[in-house]
């Protein structure tokens, strides 16, 4: 028995790798998707649950959470068209289809241009749609009253 432990020991001594545990590392890398997700009002969905699919998957890519900014970020594998589902848990949902190209950055197709409503808060387009509605009426009430005969 004596022999085994001194034995052990002087194998300890003689050849310390064997002790070592596997090590961790990190470095920085550039790339990546960055999704913003926000309410309406410009507040951003903080902590909010982010499910991202990969192009013809079922199973999740990545699961995780937005940060206090709504900001969540992945760095996608393939191309095609990455499903992103960020939902805050209290019923609100936002759903992007997310295309990558073949340098694994957004295609540029995706990025539209702006349009009038886009830089509209929820009231303005609400008064804009119940103005249309009411000048429409206006117009074919005017019209339908100038054909009657009195």
């Amino acid at each position: 028995m004596k022999t085994a432990s001194l034995a052990f020991i002087l194998t300890l001594f003689l050849f310390p790798s064997i002790l070592y545990a596997h090590g961790v590392r990190g470095r920085m890398g550039k790339g990546g998707i960055v999704v913003i997700a926000e309410y309406d009002t410009g507040e951003p969905m903080s902590y909010a649950k982010v499910v991202i699919t990969a192009p013809d998957k079922k199973m999740p890519f990545q699961i995780g959470r937005t940060d206090r900014n709504g900001r969540f970020c992945f760095f996608p594998d393939t191309p095609g068209k990455w499903k992103v589902v960020i939902s805050d848990g209290m019923g609100h949902q936002l759903q992007l289809i997310v295309p990558i190209n073949k340098k694994m950055e957004i295609s540029s197709k995706y990025y539209k241009k702006n349009t009038l409503l886009n830089g509209m808060s929820k009231f303005q387009r609400a008064i804009i749609g119940l103005s249309l509605i009411f000048g429409i009426s206006g117009i074919f009430m005017g019209w339908k009253s100038r054909r009657q005969k009195f």
